[in-house]
């Protein structure tokens, strides 16, 4: 460090002016990205309905409901079953997912889609079954793995109006018309509906509004700042520490030298 330094006695000066311009780049990089982005952030409603089921015979535990719409969760809750027997769940029209573990409290919520990838514990299919244990039951399942099940999703288009466009078709190709069929069964007989309660709910979407994604320049730009700083600060301070341990291990011993007396003494 000293031989650079009496090399180069303005190294320090030249080292702080290219983090200048590293700001000054990255700062410019923060705005581009800000008012040219090619990502629009989206909302849609995630409201949950719940219809109502109808029973067509009163000596059958079979209920049907018919959707038009674009979800993305299904709730079915029975109430009052006999506790051994199976709940068996169809869709007509499309496939969906189920598992014991979507709707588990946890650190995070499990929804069947890993990144781009559905998890091997979701069995996707027309129809799941579970088994009834206790007074109620749920079964959750997921019914599209597209729309964005907080509400809020992203899409990369050249222009707003095109970004809007790929949205409601997203929305379009998502909205089926589906008939459920609700069944309780013990060892492949229907049991008798009376007593039983039915509650059925989906989670639906429709498009709300969409805008250009936005990041905040001066809290980037401070992200970069502090990043700048703390890396500049391990390659001065970490070689200008060895240089300054160098230097005092050199005087302690040249001290230790001074302090032993020669032999013609």
């Amino acid at each position: 460090m000293r031989k650079s330094l009496s090399r180069n006695p303005n190294m320090l000066r030249t080292m702080i002016g290219l983090g200048l311009v590293l700001i000054l780049v990255l700062s410019y990089a923060v705005y581009s990205a800000t008012v040219d982005s090619e990502y629009y952030r989206y909302e849609t409603s995630n409201e949950s309905t719940e219809y109502q089921v109808t029973i067509q015979d009163e000596n059958e535990s079979t209920w049907y409901v018919s959707t038009l719409t674009a979800p993305t969760w299904v709730n079915i809750t029975v109430i009052n079953a006999p506790s051994g027997t199976t709940l068996s769940v169809t869709s007509t029209s499309n496939t969906w997912y189920y598992s014991p573990l979507l709707g588990e409290e946890g650190d995070s919520i499990f929804n069947c889609k890993e990144f781009d990838e559905v998890s091997d514990s979701c069995d996707e299919g027309y129809e799941h079954q579970t088994e009834i244990i206790g007074q109620e039951t749920v079964m959750r399942g997921r019914v599209s793995l597209n729309l964005p099940i907080e509400g809020v999703g992203y899409e990369r288009a050249n222009d707003l109006e095109d970004a809007e466009s790929k949205v409601m078709a997203l929305i379009d190709e998502e909205t089926v018309s589906t008939s459920w069929i609700i069944s309780i069964t013990n060892d492949g007989e229907s049991v008798s509906p009376e007593g039983i309660s039915i509650e059925f709910t989906l989670t639906e979407h429709e498009f709300i509004e969409i805008s250009e994604f936005e990041i905040d320049p001066v809290q980037e730009t401070l992200y970069g700042i502090a990043t700048l700083v703390g890396c500049f600060f391990l390659l001065i301070a970490v070689p200008m520490m060895v240089y300054f341990a160098g230097v005092a291990k050199a005087r302690i011993d040249e001290e230790n030298r001074n302090e032993v007396p020669s032999p013609q003494e």
